[in-house]
């Protein structure tokens, strides 16, 4: 989708940037549209290799306060996520503060395969091997909760997510939005029901953008999981919180092939209103940051419907 924070670069700066970072030059490359933040290009260099730039927005331009340092929160969990044995993009290499562009970037390896919201083959199988990687993924624990590259925190969970979900509220001033309940309302409504998160204990990484686009599949012969991308939205939280996007604008359902997959590897107990605080937190998010991006509003219309549809939903839930 376009957004005002991709930025644009002409194939003399794409070229300039991998010679400083890889030592070859660009031979092809393939702007990749479908995120909804970083600019984001498929290249062939004058090696031979295929590989993917993901860039952040530029300097100068606000964003969210938790989108503060999201590709370097990203290199951090593609690591951790490939030693725990899910399979990612592996990480080319990565350069903070660029001191030619500014800003920080990623290169990626370019995977072979197809994106699951672009193949849709039968689904059953594979989300309950999505499940399985999943709780693979929420093995690595941590010691902080929250954003720490955003400076996002809390000594509890609890405390991390009031400081999350309190600092979007907060850009709501920076960047009015039309919200369907008052912030201050939201605010009263999550922060009395937070007493729910209490009982979580471990920080755990969670990915918590495990929509069909994130998912390669390889579609040689039976159709598997290749590799699960786009971890800049990662935290350090409840494992719960990582149903929501798989099912977003849906209700989690005991009988759904992903939860099976990740109770093969883990337990993993369903708990309304924790659902209810998380299912919250994102649509908030799909609100809030058309603020800084300013997404066409023929695109972006349906999106937001869904989005303050569903908020409502959930904080009635939780009220």
């Amino acid at each position: 989708m376009k957004s005002r924070t991709k930025r644009r670069l002409a194939p003399a700066d794409l070229d300039a940037l991998t010679r400083r970072a890889l030592g070859a030059g660009v031979r092809a490359s393939a702007e990749m549209t479908d995120g909804f933040a970083n600019a984001v290009w498929r290249l062939t260099l004058d090696d031979g290799r295929d590989v993917v730039l993901k860039l952040s927005p530029p300097p100068e331009l606000e964003q969210l306060t938790y989108e503060r340092n999201l590709l370097r929160m990203e290199a951090a969990a593609i690591g951790l996520a490939a030693g725990a044995g899910v399979p990612v993009a592996g990480l080319v290499c990565a350069g903070f503060d660029d001191p030619v562009l500014g800003g920080d970037y990623l290169v990626l390896d370019a995977l072979p395969g197809t994106p699951w919201n672009q193949s849709a083959p039968e689904g059953g199988d594979l989300r309950r091997d999505l499940g399985r990687l999943l709780a693979v993924l929420h093995s690595v624990t941590g010691s902080e909760w929250g954003y720490p590259h955003a400076g996002l925190t809390g000594e509890t969970w609890r405390a991390a997510y009031l400081a999350m979900i309190g600092a979007l509220l907060d850009d709501t001033e920076r960047y009015p939005t039309p919200l369907p309940v008052p912030a201050a309302e939201i605010r009263s409504i999550v922060t009395a029901a937070s007493v729910a998160l209490e009982e979580v204990t471990t920080p755990r990484l969670v990915h918590f953008d495990v929509w069909p686009g994130n998912v390669f599949l390889d579609l040689e012969g039976t159709p598997a999981i290749q590799a699960i991308i786009d971890h800049e939205r990662a935290f350090w939280g409840d494992p719960l919180a990582e149903l929501i996007t798989p099912t977003i604008f849906d209700e989690v359902r005991e009988d759904d092939p992903l939860l099976a997959g990740y109770r093969e590897v883990r337990p993993l107990e369903l708990h309304p209103v924790r659902l209810d605080l998380y299912r919250a937190y994102l649509y908030l998010i799909l609100l809030v940051e058309n603020g800084p991006r300013q997404y066409p509003e023929e695109d972006y219309a349906p999106l937001r419907d869904l989005a303050t549809v569903s908020l409502v939903k959930a904080l009635d839930g939780l009220g």
